[in-house]
């Protein structure tokens, strides 16, 4: 039968396909499915992509850092030289704007939260001690992120974004005139969860802000910066660059990490900012902690020896097994949701998710309906601040764990739960 808009069907045509939905779904029910699309995590077949990690320092190898360090002990709390060259590369900064810490780059964020929360940065009161602190979240965008901010209590205030990245002329209003801001969540390449690409119009009005506050900073985590789906993808403008031809350097912090080329949780994350930066926060860092764990870092630079082309070259490999899956999900959302009208969504060239936009009204019923048919996503409004979406659309599609054959069983589910949700709307 003919897929046509559900806005041009006639009631009694909406009626016979809404118990045909429910009938689709009961069937769906029946089969107990238990599959798990809540967050984006790498499948077994990419992680057994890294298992040869393990043997890169074998029994009776050097743990003798480039700079002649023992990596065994403690010390060298920015990290090993041959660590931060690597970043350095896959991020075009400097290797002496580096820091390389544990493996996760949310503690990297946190810690600079903190330490801006408890003690102040840039001679600025701690915002700990302020009436009020405030944060750009640019939406939809990163649960985490919001996480991040909310349990410092800070103020958050939503940005609308396209294709191109956060509206500016938006960021630019209360950036540059309320010194109460003291901060921009950024996703800049493949963004959490849209997988949009800032354009380099909008790298340059980043770098081109006047902050009010002196101790405001952008953290520009830049998680899936070589994580790509396609054979050429995009060459974006990098914030150094950007900021180097602008002249502000310090008003950004950059995170990135192997959290997805490696093993998550037991990879190595870094940030970049300006060496007075650097140099601020690392006094805070060295009370916490004598060193980060070497051992770790000197393993993924023999991985990858010492390459960010090699690494570049490692992800090539989860492409080919990332692809098709996006490609499962595209496709049926392309087949099943597109005639009907009922939705919009991002058909992203890299990063890990897919961001799905249901009619207004509907995104918490459909998630409710796909985790009673047996798929767990992640909840609905977790991509706004305080989990709350206004209009109550977005969801974000995680298709990197499961199998192909699990995920085509997922998203047909997932499909009938938006049309079943729709239907529900319209006919009531």
């Amino acid at each position: 039968m003919e897929k046509k808009p559900l806005s041009e069907l006639a009631p009694a045509a909406l009626e016979a396909m809404l118990q045909e939905t429910k009938a689709a779904y009961d069937a769906f029910q029946a089969k107990k499915l238990s599959l798990n699309m809540a967050r984006g995590k790498p499948g077994p077949e990419q992680l057994d992509l890294t298992m040869p990690l393990l043997d890169a320092l074998p029994s009776g190898a050097s743990a003798i850092s480039e700079s002649g360090d023992d990596c065994r002990n403690y010390g060298l709390l920015s990290g090993i030289a041959e660590a931060k060259k690597l970043f350095a590369d896959i991020l075009g900064a400097d290797p002496a704007e580096m820091f390389v810490g544990g493996s996760s780059s949310l503690e990297l964020m946190f810690a600079c939260l903190q330490i801006a929360y408890v003690k102040g940065i840039a001679g600025c009161t701690p915002w700990s001690k302020l009436d009020e602190v405030k944060f750009l979240c640019p939406v939809p965008g990163y649960d985490r992120h919001f996480a991040l901010t909310e349990y410092f209590g800070v103020k958050m205030i939503t940005v609308p974004t396209d294709e191109n990245g956060p509206d500016m002329e938006i960021v630019r209003k209360y950036v540059e005139n309320d010194d109460t801001v003291k901060g921009i969540w950024c996703v800049p390449v493949y963004a959490n969860p849209s997988g949009i690409v800032y354009s380099d119009e909008t790298v340059r009005a980043f770098a081109a802000l006047k902050p009010a506050a002196k101790d405001f900073r952008i953290f520009w985590d830049n998680a899936y910066c070589i994580h790509h789906l396609v054979e050429n993808p995009k060459k974006p403008l990098t914030i150094n660059q950007a900021c180097a031809e602008a002249g502000s350097n310090g008003i950004f912090y950059q995170f990135v990490s192997t959290s997805k080329v490696t093993f998550p949780g037991a990879g190595v994350a870094a940030f970049n900012t300006s060496k007075a930066n650097l140099e601020e926060l690392q006094k805070h860092l060295g009370i916490q902690t004598i060193g980060f764990d070497k051992m770790n870092m000197l393993r993924h630079v023999r991985f990858f020896h010492g390459s960010a082309d090699e690494m570049r070259a490692h992800m090539e490999k989860h492409r080919a097994v990332l692809a098709p899956k996006f490609a499962v999900v595209l496709d049926m959302l392309e087949k099943e949701i597109a005639p009907l009208g009922i939705g919009k969504w991002t058909k992203p060239e890299g990063g890990y998710f897919v961001s799905f936009f249901a009619p207004n009204g509907t995104a918490k019923r459909i998630v409710q309906l796909c985790k009673e048919g047996g798929v767990t996503l992640t909840g609905a409004g977790a991509t706004y601040p305080y989990k709350n979406d206004p209009d109550d659309s977005n969801i974000r599609i995680a298709p990197t764990y499961p199998s192909p054959a699990e995920l085509e069983q997922a998203m047909e589910l997932f499909c009938i739960c938006v049309k079943l949700a729709a239907l529900e709307q319209l006919v009531k």
